[in-house]
Parts: structure tokens; C-alpha cells; sequence
């Protein structure tokens, strides 16, 4: 190939340094560099990818049984036309399902146990269009939830804390109250639990119950249903099409979209994410500027060849350029191959777990404790691309001084003792 003769002298001086040559340490520290670059892209790479893993797993699981959008009526109270709002809502291409829901904060009781809770009216045959817990339920859970039978369907966890089972009875408690010649008493309403469910979320499993519409909305004397819910084909767009259903539908109605309702969880996640990239980036900082030591031992080493590539005409430029061809070279081997090996793991981590947890006779993720008894990993372009690019930058800047050095050798002062 035609290439610059710094081009090649650079390479020249990567691959020099074999075992039994005088520079072979400064090859050794050299191959350290270049491992430090490839394990600390690796792990970058590996654990947030790890981390989009468990994301995904959680959001799915939260989204199985709420909708990526809601809107509401501004006041609280019931959507005047909830038939039309999801009319304007389904003419949009994103949205691919409606549904209208009554939601209230409540007390949920049996005996002296009381636990808070959300109360969603529903109606199952729409609902099992929005959310995959619905669809899974429809059939026998849900289909016990009839306008006037007050059925209650509630969440596997909040049943173990009230110590009920099918069959049984519970108590919710309105908010607000009722008043009668007595003074203001709490509303309350019994009702017999037809069913449990288990999303895997313990939110959701701990605090919610679902009831027919009908009877919430009399529970509650909203008078119709207070919302509608949307599901759209991305969830990814979800905050996008909220807005944009917010400007079309005017100040009369409130539009929330997934990410805003687990606002605290999101950003957690979001904020727990950028926190580790940087610790994990500081890694890759550290092995890609080792590049700085292993240079400034090849530039002392090979002064006698920088000066006679000056006496034979070469610029100081040129010079510049042959170390930062070496060092370069190193960073790109280091990043390509921490991609190359992140990857690898990344996609087979599923396989890689199982076998070492097998080989230490460990769980990583007991099943007794965690719902998730996988590790689960999604490895993306978002992430690998900016990492891979950081890294290449940092071992570009860790050449500069090195080579800024080499450049300002002496050619008299090297060769006198020659």
C-alpha cells in the first residue's frame, strides 16, 4: 500500500519489541496498555448493557398492566365525551388501542389489616386491548368483573398482606365521605375477590385491584368514566405522542404519558446509568493513558533512530506523526477489541451466567428473592457507539505529549554517544 512512511515506521515500532529483543519490556507494557483499553471497553459495554436489560424487564413488566398514555379530565372529575376523546385519540396512527378507566386512591381492608391502594375500574373486554395483564386475565379472572356483582380482582401480594383468597371478602373505602345525621362517615363497600394476578412488579402486585367500571364509578360518584388509556405501538414514543395529544386536545383535558407517571423510577434508572458510564469510563481513562508511559520509554529508547530520521531530512512533524501512529494504532487494537469482546458477552450472557453459576454452585439472582431470576442483557447501538468513540479519543490524547516529546529531540545530542 502507498502509504506515508510514518505509517509504516509507526506500525514498525508497534509490533517491534518480541521476546528476546532488547525492547521486549517496553513491548510488555505496551500489550498491558492495549489489554487495560480492550477489558475496560469490554466491561463498559457489558454492564450497561446488563443495565438496558433489567430496564427493559422492568418497564415491560410495568407496562403489562398500565397504558403508555393516559389523559385525564383537568379537573379530576369525568371526561365529558370519553367516546370522542378516544376517537381524536385512534386517529392518530401511533395509538392502536382505547380504553376508558375510573382511578382512585383507597383504602383496602379485611378484618384490622388495611393497606393503601389504587382502585381501577375497568371493562375487561377493552382493557385486554391496552394491557397484556388484561389479556392474559380476560377469559377467567377479569370475566367474573360484572356492573352490579362487586368482584374485585386484586394483586397476589396485596392478597398475602390481607390474607384473603378467592372466594373472600374485602372492604374499600371511598375517598371523601358521606353525609348523613350523624356527621360525615367513610363509604364503604364490600367486595368479594374473583380472582389474583401477578405481574411481577411489586407495585403493582402489592397495591393495586381492579373492579368493574360501572361499580367504580358508582363507588365513586364520578358519574362516567374518569379517563381513557392508550396503547401505542412504541412505547418509545410515548412522551412524544403525549405532548402532542396534549396541544391537539386543549387545556380541558390532561395527558400523561408513562415516563411521567414512574417519573421517580425513571429517572433513577436514567441517572443510575449516566453515573456508571462515568465510573466505568474513568477505567478506560486509566488504561488508555498507560499509552503515555509506554511512548515516553519508546521515544527514550528509540532516540538514536528519531535522530537519524532528522539527519536524513525528516520534519519534526513527521516525527510526531510516527508515535502517534503507534500510539494510536494500540488504542484502535485496544477499542475494537474491548467491543469485539463486550459484545460477545453481552449476547451470550445468558448462556455465560447459568455456567458460572454452575461452576461456583451460586445464584446470582436467587428466584426466592429477585422476580427476575435471569440476567438479562440488551446490548445497544446508543451505548457501544459513544463508548467506542470516547475511547479512541482518550488514547488519540494520550499520544500527544509522548509525541510532542519525540518531535523536539536533538539529533547531536542523541548521536554524540553512538
Amino acid at each position: 500500500m502507498n502509504l506515508p512512511y510514518e505509517w509504516h515506521v509507526g506500525w514498525r515500532y508497534t509490533r517491534a519489541g518480541r521476546a528476546g529483543r532488547r525492547n521486549g519490556f517496553i513491548s510488555f507494557i505496551s500489550a498491558i496498555s492495549v489489554l487495560g483499553i480492550t477489558l475496560g471497553v469490554a466491561a463498559l459495554i457489558i454492564v450497561l448493557s446488563v443495565m438496558n436489560g433489567f430496564q427493559k424487564e422492568v418497564r415491560d413488566r410495568m407496562l403489562s398492566v398500565i397504558s403508555a398514555v393516559e389523559i385525564h379530565e383537568a379537573g379530576g372529575g369525568a371526561l365529558p365525551d370519553w367516546q370522542a376523546t378516544a376517537a381524536a385519540a385512534r386517529a392518530r396512527p401511533e395509538v392502536v388501542g382505547a380504553a376508558p378507566f375510573v382511578a382512585a386512591q383507597t383504602l383496602v381492608g379485611r378484618g384490622d389489616v388495611l393497606r393503601g391502594a389504587v382502585v381501577r375500574g375497568i371493562e375487561p373486554a377493552a382493557e385486554a386491548e391496552i394491557t397484556e395483564l388484561a389479556q392474559r386475565l380476560r377469559d377467567r379472572e377479569l370475566a367474573a368483573l360484572q356492573p352490579g356483582q362487586w368482584h374485585a380482582v386484586i394483586g397476589a401480594e396485596l392478597a398475602r398482606l390481607l390474607g384473603v383468597r378467592v372466594g373472600d371478602t374485602i372492604t374499600i373505602a371511598a375517598p371523601g365521605g358521606q353525609f348523613t345525621p350523624a356527621g360525615v362517615v367513610p363509604r364503604l363497600k364490600q367486595f368479594t375477590v374473583s380472582g389474583t394476578f401477578e405481574a411481577g412488579h411489586y407495585e403493582y402486585d402489592s397495591g393495586l385491584v381492579l373492579i368493574a367500571l360501572d361499580d367504580a364509578a358508582r363507588l365513586f360518584q364520578t358519574g362516567g368514566p374518569t379517563g381513557v388509556q392508550l396503547k401505542l405501538a412504541d412505547v418509545h414514543q410515548a412522551r412524544r405522542v403525549g405532548d402532542e395529544l396534549a396541544q391537539a386536545l386543549g387545556p380541558a383535558v390532561v395527558v400523561r404519558d408513562w415516563t411521567q407517571t414512574n417519573r421517580n423510577w425513571f429517572d433513577a434508572v436514567q441517572v443510575e446509568k449516566r453515573m456508571m458510564a462515568i465510573i466505568l469510563t474513568l477505567i478506560v481513562a486509566v488504561a488508555a493513558f498507560n499509552l503515555v508511559s509506554t511512548l515516553v520509554m519508546t521515544v527514550t529508547d528509540k532516540r538514536a533512530d528519531i535522530a537519524i530520521l532528522r539527519t536524513l531530512g525528516a520534519s519534526p512533524r513527521s516525527i510526531m506523526g510516527i508515535f502517534i501512529v503507534q500510539g494510536a494504532t494500540a488504542g484502535i487494537i485496544g477499542t475494537f477489541g474491548g467491543v469485539a469482546l463486550g459484545l460477545l458477552v453481552a449476547f451470550n450472557i445468558d448462556v455465560i451466567v447459568p455456567a458460572l453459576e454452575r461452576l461456583l454452585g451460586v445464584a446470582f439472582l436467587p428466584g426466592s428473592i429477585y422476580v427476575i431470576s435471569r440476567m438479562p442483557s440488551e446490548p445497544m447501538m446508543a451505548d457501544i457507539v459513544p463508548i467506542a468513540v470516547v475511547s479512541l479519543l482518550l488514547a488519540f490524547v494520550a499520544t500527544l505529549y509522548p509525541s510532542w516529546r519525540a518531535s523536539r529531540v536533538n539529533p547531536a545530542e542523541a548521536l554524540r554517544y553512538e
